[in-house]
């Protein structure tokens, strides 16, 4: 048993030398995988009771080993970075000829949770629309139907940004948008926005009378390009709201929120948003259903156990 011990010592520390001198990782990331890899040997021996070599290990005692993480609820970034630790020590003992087969070959780890997107509040956005000050000039005219155009249809910024005065057909209420893969769709909009959108026509063409067929342009008559539009944006938001994120992304799934917490279909609001896989819509249930949750936090007496 203990030439069995010696000899494992002995192949973990090539590994980690491997590590550090061939593939050249750093200090911090070659004792992570050291203590990774020890900390996967004790778990052996506790749940099994005896030593066991690489060639023993079998898949679903890795597999036991992940969910014995997960039940310790730990970060699934974090386990991940243990199980990556495992599987480079065990290519490298296929590599050196100490074994046939890897078992964790056919292991994934865990899915990380992606972060629910972030949006603003309604009553903030009638304010962001409603009550600042944009001034007289064709840009305060502009920046406040750029604002009102991404609340009130969900477009993307690159979609804003190549928009056509072609594109938008003011008698059916419609604008075309080229989305993703150049895939175009139609969103309809209402007589707040056209109002809005004649408004800025007049504005424009009699402040820059020479401009290209882009409906938004600046004052030398060229199209808006993203980084202005992303400033546009954080500068409105920015006397209203306090997130830490204010871009137009942020107004888009604002606009996917509202829409469903105002009975929207979910099939409507992917077709409106140009989303290709339903999935990727169905992020914004979890949004308004950790609003639902704030709300009965706050509100119901019994919700948290420190107002008993």
């Amino acid at each position: 048993m203990q030439n069995l011990v010696c000899d494992e010592m002995l192949k973990t520390d090539s590994f980690l030398e491997y590590l550090k001198f061939e593939r050249n990782y750093s200090d911090r990331t070659v004792t992570e995988y050291r203590t990774d890899l020890r900390e996967f040997d004790e778990f052996l021996k506790e749940t099994y009771h005896e030593e066991l070599s690489p060639k023993e290990v079998s898949t679903e005692q890795i597999r036991e080993w992940i969910m014995a993480l997960m039940d310790q609820k730990m970060a699934a970034s974090s386990v991940n970075r243990k199980l990556s630790a495992l599987r480079s020590f065990y290519r490298f003992l296929l590599k050196k000829g100490e074994l046939t087969v890897d078992p964790t070959r056919k292991i994934t780890g865990p899915k990380k949770n992606k972060p629910l997107p972030v949006f603003l509040k309604e009553s903030d956005m009638d304010k962001v629309l409603d009550e600042i000050d944009y001034g007289d000039s064709y840009e305060g005219c502009r920046d406040h139907l750029i604002l009102q155009m991404f609340y009130e249809t969900g477009m993307r910024r690159a979609e804003l940004i190549g928009l056509d005065d072609k594109d938008i057909d003011l008698g059916a209420g419609v604008i075309r948008v080229t989305g993703k893969r150049n895939k175009q769709r139609l969103i309809p909009f209402g007589e707040e926005l056209r109002k809005s959108i004649v408004e800025f026509v007049g504005n424009r063409d009699k402040a820059v009378p020479v401009h290209s067929e882009a409906f938004f342009v600046r004052k030398n008559g060229e199209r808006l390009y993203p980084d202005l539009v992303g400033l546009i944006v954080k500068k409105h938001l920015s006397k209203v709201v306090t997130v830490k994120k204010k871009s137009p992304h942020v107004l888009r799934h604002t606009f996917a929120t509202t829409m469903l917490n105002h009975q929207a279909g979910l099939k409507s609001i992917q077709e409106l948003l140009g989303h290709q896989s339903l999935k990727t819509t169905e992020i914004y249930t979890h949004t308004t259903f950790e609003e639902l949750k704030q709300v009965y936090n706050q509100a119901h007496p019994r919700a948290e156990e420190k107002r008993r």
